[in-house]
């Protein structure tokens, strides 16, 4: 098959690779259909890591089962699913506990892993034609029949359920104030998904004027950091600062409880 290869720094290259295959019953083989690029792609496309030529990139699939494993019991050929970015078994202590991202079963000697990226264990990405799933029962999420909506339905992946698990983190409520740090597809979709959690009113802190603009689209309050500290500038917008805040300015997305309204955000 075909796959994004990474050559080293600054360079990738499609090239012929071997097609994935059932290694374990558990397992399903899925014909990639849509696949994202992550700003995390270009942490090793920027020589930013240790990453070895080789890697085939992608950590955000989504596409059609071809084959499926002979203990795969909720799944079917010609189904479209969605794998989340973090490969997880499910049953481990970490996964029982809702942290899949801390999966202790899929990478040893490494809690978590992840398709197509170094460190995180043998899992091929899928900016390829096809792309092996473990433990495929607990990491495919089954869509509707069809091709509608291939675009929406490939965030699921990552950039959606990152941004709202940032609300999450910072405990979003209905009727908060909430400062987002950081307007790249995963600050916007923190934001919108603050939106979706009933919040109030929404900062989004960032210096890139394409950003903010996206930002005030989805109803966002635009604070431009290059104008001022932004924690001052909210306070001086609204006078009490924020119920919460979100890091998304590019590593795992972060989120606090400010112990009081008037607190001010921190960064």
């Amino acid at each position: 098959m075909r796959a994004v290869v990474y050559q080293g720094p600054f360079e990738v290259a499609v090239e012929e690779v071997p097609d994935p295959r059932i290694e374990h019953p558990n397992d399903v083989l899925v014909r990639v259909t849509s696949t994202c690029i992550c700003g995390s792609d270009l942490h090793m496309y920027e020589g930013r890591t240790a990453a070895e030529p080789g890697i085939v990139f992608g950590h955000e699939n989504l596409g059609v089962i071809e084959e499926v494993g002979s203990a795969v019991t909720t799944l079917r050929e010609g189904q479209r699913v969605v794998m989340p970015f973090n490969v997880a078994c499910g049953f481990c202590r970490n996964c029982e506990a809702g942290k899949t991202g801390f999966c202790l079963t899929v990478n040893p000697g490494f809690a978590g892993g992840a398709y197509g990226y170094v460190a995180m264990g043998p899992y091929t990405g899928g900016q390829a034609q096809r792309l092996r799933v473990p433990y495929a029962d607990f990491n495919c999420l089954v869509l509707p029949e069809g091709t509608e909506h291939e675009t929406d339905y490939a965030m699921l992946a990552d950039i959606f359920p990152t941004g709202y698990h940032g609300c999450e983190l910072a405990g979003v409520s209905p009727g908060d104030t909430v400062a987002v740090y950081g307007c790249g597809p995963v600050g916007l979709m923190a934001a919108y998904s603050a939106f979706l959690r009933g919040a109030s009113r929404v900062y989004s802190v960032d210096r890139v004027p394409e950003r903010l603009r996206l930002a005030e689209q989805i109803g966002a309050t635009p604070v431009d950091f290059t104008q001022g500290d932004p924690a001052q500038q909210i306070l001086d917008l609204n006078g009490e600062g924020t119920d919460a805040g979100i890091d998304a300015w590019g590593t795992r997305p972060t989120g606090w409880r400010t112990r009081s309204a008037r607190s001010r955000p921190r960064c």
